[in-house]
């Protein structure tokens, strides 16, 4: 396969609600957060991780065009991504196939999309540093059925709204891939900021919009991207 070029789209990730992407962890300490949001190990600043756009992208795309149009054929029952690995479906194309893939057999080649972790914007990340930028704890509890009051509250940590991240990927353009694969990555996109990035997003968080797209330069503009199915 001959690679005929690589673009690159950068732009920021503005966070409009507050953004949840969880850390895990292993103990609670007594008063301790139970939800932690995933930070920088040696500057503690807040990241998003390549791997929950690209994840995001992939599961959003995959059920809006590809499951319902027959253009994957490997998508089971339990909700695992597509491993059929073939040229002609945009999803193992793009994103790679599945872990159920036999990866001696895939015809897709390799993976497109590359997506890299989004650091704090450099204003931000100034205000982080001088201590004017705390991450928010919001509560959240359950509400008993017949006494109407709210039980078990528990701490989520999430990024304040007007927090921004800068984005960049890489997309990979071969002799004779589909030209419609990169309108995709846009859709992909266009498709977060209709749905939400991160954990807890039908409880009001990760509501995002991506400003300043570029691709090789060019301005992109995600309200231009149409999301008719095909």
């Amino acid at each position: 396969m001959k690679l005929e070029k690589i673009a690159h789209i950068s732009g920021r990730i503005r966070v409009l609600s507050g953004l949840h992407i969880g850390a895990g962890k292993d103990t609670i300490e007594i008063g301790g957060l139970d939800q932690p949001i995933i930070k920088h190990p040696l500057s503690q600043e807040p990241y998003i991780p390549g791997s929950s756009v690209k994840g995001k992208m992939r599961s959003l795309l995959e059920v809006y065009y590809f499951i319902n149009n027959g253009r994957t054929r490997g998508y089971v029952s339990d909700g695992k991504p597509c491993g059929c690995g073939q040229r002609d479906c945009p999803a193992c194309v793009i994103f790679g196939p599945g872990p159920s893939c036999d990866k001696k057999t895939a015809e897709s080649g390799p993976t497109r999309l590359i997506v890299r972790d989004s650091i704090l914007c450099e204003e931000d990340r100034l205000r982080f540093e001088r201590g004017e930028l705390p991450m928010e704890v919001k509560y959240e509890n359950i509400i008993h059925r017949v006494k109407g009051v709210a039980e078990h509250p528990r701490p989520l940590e999430r990024v304040p709204a007007g927090v921004s991240f800068d984005f960049n990927l890489s997309f990979k353009v071969f002799e004779g891939d589909d030209k419609s694969l990169l309108d995709y990555v846009y859709k992909g996109l266009r498709l977060i900021e209709l749905d939400a990035l991160g954990g807890c997003g039908s409880r009001g968080c990760g509501q995002v919009r991506f400003d300043n797209l570029k691709c090789d330069e060019q301005d992109v503009s995600l309200e231009n991207v149409s999301l008719d199915s095909e």
